[in-house]
């Protein structure tokens, strides 16, 4: 599970517990200039991960760490898809970040409201 916050103009993802290790990150900096958008979206856990590297892929159990797909780096962190949120970004390193919060809905409004007061 991960933690999001606005510091400023960034949006600063925390991610928790064993989860570090999993992912092999404990902590993502994004300018909020390069966050597109966010959805909840618990049906993307059903979508291909592509290729990982590197990280933790148990089906069922837990997607952690960085995919390949379709020429797209993908950051995942994510055990319960039903609290699966997506962030779509620009000119970053990872294309999307698909992470699981502990509240998607307030996650989502507080990522769309950030961005738009920085537009």
């Amino acid at each position: 599970m991960a933690q999001i916050k606005i510091d400023g103009d960034q949006l600063i993802v925390e991610i928790e517990g064993w989860d570090k290790l999993w992912a092999l990150k404990s902590r993502l900096e994004i300018p909020l200039a390069n966050v597109r958008g966010a959805t909840a979206d618990p049906g993307i856990t059903q979508e291909p991960k592509g290729v990982r590297a590197p990280g933790a892929y148990v089906p069922g159990v837990i997607t952690a760490g960085t995919f390949h797909i379709n020429g797209e780096r993908v950051f995942w962190d994510v055990h319960h898809p039903a609290n699966a949120v997506v962030i779509q970004l620009a000119d970053e390193r990872y294309t999307r970040l698909i992470i699981e919060v502990p509240n998607p809905r307030e996650t989502v409004d507080q990522i769309e409201q950030a961005i738009a007061h920085t537009s």
